[in-house]
């Protein structure tokens, strides 16, 4: 009995120090989280079936995010991959890569930072970000630019121009010109020369012209590098006359005054681009100028001259109307028929482009050559040749932005002696007109500019003012 009594109070007191071990180990376990699930098997099944679709609609939602966000991706990857080739297009077509070669040597054995220009963002990043995978890199992201074979725009100050119509376009453009002088022998219409032919005894002391010409021209590109021109003006003339009569005994200036107006000179050119320039390479384009006789010339107007200028019909007018010796009405063309073949040049030079012409201008010899007189007369003054005119320009011009550019230029023009019968007129003398340029263009598009011009005369003979209004259009 002893001994099961002792192993009763054994189990008992193992059975308490099992329970006071216990109860501190229970105490330091962290109760469940808020929120947190119970276990499934206290989960009804509907409730576990709802939170998997929940979480299934979660994960296909992100998905699509993910999904968007990567063709995003590749959509700016486009964009900046277009950005980059019209980049680099534009580099070529103003010749950037030619004048970073010129300036830094050898970009390509210097690596891509090796350029002499500032190298914008987008190309910076391109060049520090990693290459990107071989599929992706063969598929053709654009075109390469054809090679322009075109002179740069300028501001056009002269009239030959040197940027050529495209080949099938047709441009037409009306122009204005104003022109004010005060000249003793010559007198400027446009690009025609008009010499006053006053043979006899006159005594001009001043002459004041002024000549408004209204024309209208049209060009067509028959290829890149050949077009033809057509030009029909509209002359609007008037001069004024300050002069004395000499060997009549006249102590007193006397002023006489005409105007004339009529269709000019329609000229026609051919222009040629003799060669491909490019960045600090000349382009070159020949031309062909014709200019016709189709205006009123100084011989088909009736001139106020009897005594001092006709000696071969004493005998049929009567000697004491002496008359003023100049034309009643003002011509609105020269009156000879003139060949110019000249050269026009660009040399474009980051950011001017340099241009200028170099022309000749044979004026054809007319014989049998008689002009009507006041009072029913006629003088025959045989066979007349007009000087010939050597004419050289140059200039510069500048863009400002994509629509607006400026122009200054040079021109000079050597003027020769007329001649009548081979002999040198009485008063004719070589001559030298030169003019200094202003121009501005403004481009309201594609098709169609504004071009102004401002000449001043630099030499006593040449035209004063000169202002000349143009607006080409293409179709």
């Amino acid at each position: 009995m002893m001994r099961h009594a002792a192993w009763r109070y054994l189990w008992s007191s193992g059975c308490a120090g099992l329970a006071l071990l216990g109860a501190p180990v229970a105490a330091q376990e962290p109760p469940p989280p808020a929120g947190a699930a119970a276990p499934a098997s206290s989960v009804p099944p509907d409730e576990l079936r709802r939170q998997v679709q929940e979480q299934g609609e979660r994960i296909e939602a992100m998905r699509s995010q993910i999904s968007a966000q990567i063709e995003q991706l590749d959509a700016m990857k486009r964009a900046l991959a277009q950005q980059e080739a019209d980049y680099q297009s534009l580099r070529h077509a103003v010749g950037m890569d030619e004048l970073d070669k010129q300036r830094a040597g050898s970009i390509a054995a210097g690596g891509p930072l090796a350029s002499a220009l500032p190298m914008p963002a987008s190309e910076a990043v391109a060049s520090n970000a990693p290459s990107p995978d071989p599929q992706s890199a063969q598929q053709p992201v654009g075109q390469a630019p054809k090679q322009d074979t075109r002179p740069p725009e300028v501001a056009p100050i002269f009239q030959q121009p040197g940027v050529l119509t495209p080949k099938g376009k047709f441009i037409i453009e009306p122009a204005y010109q104003y022109q004010y002088s005060s000249v003793d022998r010559v007198a400027l219409v446009g690009y025609t020369v008009i010499p006053a032919i006053l043979i006899g005894l006159i005594d001009a002391r001043q002459v004041k012209d002024t000549t408004q010409i209204g024309w209208l021209t049209g060009r067509y590109g028959i290829t890149n590098r050949l077009e033809v021109e057509l030009r029909v003006p509209y002359v609007y003339a008037h001069q004024d006359t300050v002069s004395r009569e000499i060997f009549t005994g006249a102590a007193t200036d006397n002023a006489f005054g005409s105007s004339g107006h009529g269709l000019g000179d329609i000229e026609a050119t051919a222009r040629y681009q003799l060669n491909v320039g490019g960045p600090d390479k000349a382009f070159y384009v020949g031309w062909l100028r014709v200019k016709s006789r189709t205006g009123k010339d100084p011989f088909q107007v009736t001139t106020d001259c009897v005594q001092r200028c006709v000696e071969n019909v004493i005998d049929t007018v009567d000697l004491s109307a002496t008359g003023t010796g100049l034309p009643l009405q003002q011509p609105t063309g020269s009156g000879f028929w003139s060949i110019q073949p000249g050269v026009t040049w660009l040399y474009p030079s980051d950011p001017v482009v340099f241009f200028g012409n170099v022309s000749y201008l044979y004026n054809v010899a007319r014989d049998n050559v008689s002009r009507k007189i006041l009072l029913g007369g006629t003088e025959y003054l045989g066979k007349v040749k007009v000087g010939d005119v050597a004419d050289v320009s140059v200039g510069m011009g500048l863009s400002l932005n994509e629509k607006a550019s400026i122009s200054i230029g040079y021109d000079q023009s050597f003027v020769g002696i007329t001649k009548q019968n081979n002999k040198t007129v009485p008063g004719s003398v070589k001559t030298v007109l030169g003019t200094l340029l202003i121009g501005g263009s403004w481009r309201f598009s594609d098709k169609r500019t504004l071009n102004f011009t401002l000449g001043v005369g630099v030499t006593r003979d040449s035209p004063d003012a000169t202002v000349t209004v143009r607006v080409p259009m293409m179709f």
